[in-house]
């Protein structure tokens, strides 16, 4: 009995100053991306509605995925982002990060790609 008042004591203590995980988010429709063309050395902000595909210049968009953070806690913002060049097939797909845009942008020869926002 004293062992099983211990285990349980413990998974208490645990739970009090462990960090929640079950965090909630608000489901957003439309992504807000920043595109730098490297080659013309010009940036632009692309809105991308949820679900549905959109060109920037030959790249072609598809964000499945936009969430933010609740509003009481600390603002973030998570977008599930898909890019595809015509020539190459997909040259990228994962979660971007608005608060760490350097972890996980897309970055390859011609273009930079991250997020900005979720609206």
């Amino acid at each position: 009995m004293k062992h099983l008042l211990k285990i349980f004591a413990v998974l208490f203590v645990a739970t009090l100053i462990a960090p929640s995980s079950a965090y909630s988010y608000v489901d957003k429709d439309v992504a807000v991306l920043r595109a730098l063309n490297k080659a013309a050395g010009k940036t632009q902000i692309v809105r991308a509605a949820v679900g549905q595909q959109t060109n920037i210049d030959k790249l072609i968009l598809t964000v499945r995925s936009c969430k933010q953070t609740d509003p009481f806690d600390a603002e973030n913002h998570y977008a599930f982002v898909e890019i595809a060049d015509p020539a190459l097939g997909q040259i990228y797909g994962g979660w971007m990060n608005k608060n760490e845009p350097g972890q996980n942008p897309l970055q390859s020869a011609d273009w930079d790609i991250w997020l900005v926002a979720c609206e």
